[in-house]
């Protein structure tokens, strides 16, 4: 008899919220909204929707904040679909719709092509029953597209107008998006996300309808919601923005999504699996509770643990592990690694305008460590926790003092550490009590006097769909040095 594999959400952890899947073969593969960090639409697969692998990225320089996406493939080709949104470095006047294509999702991809789509998100591609294509977005709306799927045919029409839940439920708002569609057993299926991505936990579900045709009309389920958090004690809140996909067994299928952690916001969206029945009248539900152990799909591997890793900069492992936050086109030429560290060009006056080196953190408890040298000019740099411009704690160095950040401001607080130009850092977060230590290299570690509490720093504070990230930076005129990054889960018991 096989034995049973089981399961843990999430399936891939830390800040990857708007999960767009396809499957491929034997293999699925998967990005999400990327925001304001580039390299963007980072890639993983995975052959069991449990276990997955980065595989590169689609998007080395954004055009704007790069919201949710949905890949395609057609005819033996693949497509991205991606809405920008006008950032203060981009030069968009209004959310824009632009593709990338490529013979296989391990690229390489092109360049990104305007659609000539404004003022709309949430692309969700589907062929109908005519073999046209088409894209429909928020709202919920539809347009047709070449038969190359590299431009639009027609205008933006309205399509559906979703289903509304009762007026009593305790929503942030209605936001019809995140249109995702597919065929099955000759109906076409819309799911969609209503209200709202972020405030009360109770907001974000996932609804259905079905069409005959790509024209309509449409059905809503009599199921509805599909899935979502109905009690603020459940552990995964804001559950929503759904991809459903076949699994690896016949009639099998999984729903893909997102949803912040209870308690732990700050960590941002994460990606959440949950198994899909289908009722005797043919329509999808997702699972009542994905808080604690499921049964994996069938074939699964068992689930990987979260490891630690050091990054000794001997290669510049953007993607993979290091993105920037809120970069100026061309920002990758600040930097450089020569074998003895990675060399950071300052940027900006503080950490807010710097766009920092973050990686993404995916646990409730993690310490980081690095060694920073202040290598030339009067550069400024060091370790920090950045949410985002305006709210971020740490601590850093100009060789003449140590300037301690909490709050997304720099403190009062003179900490009585050397005046050096080179420092080891290291910062603990241990379920949002943040605790510093520094020391010369080789030399005994000292605690910083100041710790921190940094449960807030998350979308409900700051009105931004941001993480809290581990995160190096750089300011003012001059360059840092930085060598031997570590990165250290801390598995304690939860209290």
């Amino acid at each position: 008899m096989t034995e049973t594999t089981t399961f843990r959400n999430p399936v891939l952890g830390g800040d990857r919220p708007d999960p767009a899947v396809i499957k491929v073969g034997d293999e699925y593969w998967m990005t999400y909204s990327s925001f304001e960090s580039a390299p963007g639409l980072l890639l993983y697969r995975s052959r069991d929707l449990v276990n997955w692998t980065y595989a590169g990225s689609a998007l080395d320089e954004p055009i704007g904040s790069t919201f949710a996406v949905d890949i395609a493939e057609h005819d033996g080709r693949f497509f991205i679909y991606i809405p920008f949104i006008p950032a203060p470095w981009s030069t968009l006047t209004a959310p824009a719709i632009f593709v990338i294509h490529a013979d296989s999702m391990e690229g390489p991809w092109s360049e990104p092509i305007d659609l000539g789509i404004r003022r709309a998100i949430d692309p969700g591609h589907v062929v109908g029953e005519d073999g046209k294509r088409y894209l429909f977005v928020n709202g919920i709306r539809r347009i047709g597209l070449t038969d190359d799927g590299l431009a639009t045919v027609g205008e933006l029409e309205q399509v559906y107008d979703g289903w509304r839940y009762p007026d009593e439920w305790i929503t942030e708002a209605y936001a019809l998006e995140g249109p995702k569609l597919f065929w099955n057993n000759g109906w076409l299926y819309l799911v969609s996300a209503v209200g709202g991505t972020a405030g009360p936990a109770t907001g974000h579900m996932v609804i259905a309808a079905r069409s005959g045709s790509v024209h309509g009309p449409w059905e809503n389920s009599p199921h509805n919601p599909v899935t979502r958090t109905t009690d603020a004690a459940e552990r995964w809140w804001s559950r929503g923005h759904a991809t459903l996909v076949r699994g690896t067994g016949e009639g099998d299928w999984w729903m893909v999504s997102h949803g912040y952690e209870n308690g732990y916001r700050s960590l941002g969206r994460q990606i959440l699996l949950e198994p899909v029945t289908w009722t005797d009248d043919g329509w999808p539900l997702g699972a009542t509770d994905i808080g604690g152990e499921l049964t994996a799909p069938i074939g699964a591997a068992p689930q990987r643990a979260a490891a630690p890793f050091h990054d000794d900069f001997q290669t510049l492992r953007l993607g993979e592990r290091w993105t920037f936050h809120a970069p100026s086109p061309g920002e990758v030429e600040r930097l450089r690694v020569d074998g003895d560290g990675l060399v950071l060009a300052g940027k900006g006056t503080s950490p807010g305008d710097t766009s920092p080196l973050a990686v993404i953190a995916d646990q409730h408890a993690y310490e980081v460590e690095v060694d920073v040298e202040l290598s030339d000019g009067d550069a400024e740099g060091g370790l920090l926790l950045y949410f985002n411009n305006r709210l971020f704690c740490g601590m850093g160095m100009d060789g003449e003092r140590m300037l301690s950040y909490a709050g997304g401001h720099v403190t009062h607080w003179r900490e009585p550490a050397p005046a050096v130009r080179r420092l080891q850092l290291r910062l603990q977060n241990d379920r949002h009590i943040v605790t510093a230590w520094y020391r010369r290299p080789g030399g005994e570690w000292t605690r910083h006097a100041i710790r921190y509490e940094t449960s807030g720093y998350h979308v409900n504070t700051m009105g931004d769909l941001q993480s809290l990230r581990p995160a190096l930076y750089a300011a003012a005129e001059g360059s840092v040095r930085f060598r031997d990054f570590r990165y250290r889960p801390l598995n304690a018991p939860e209290g």
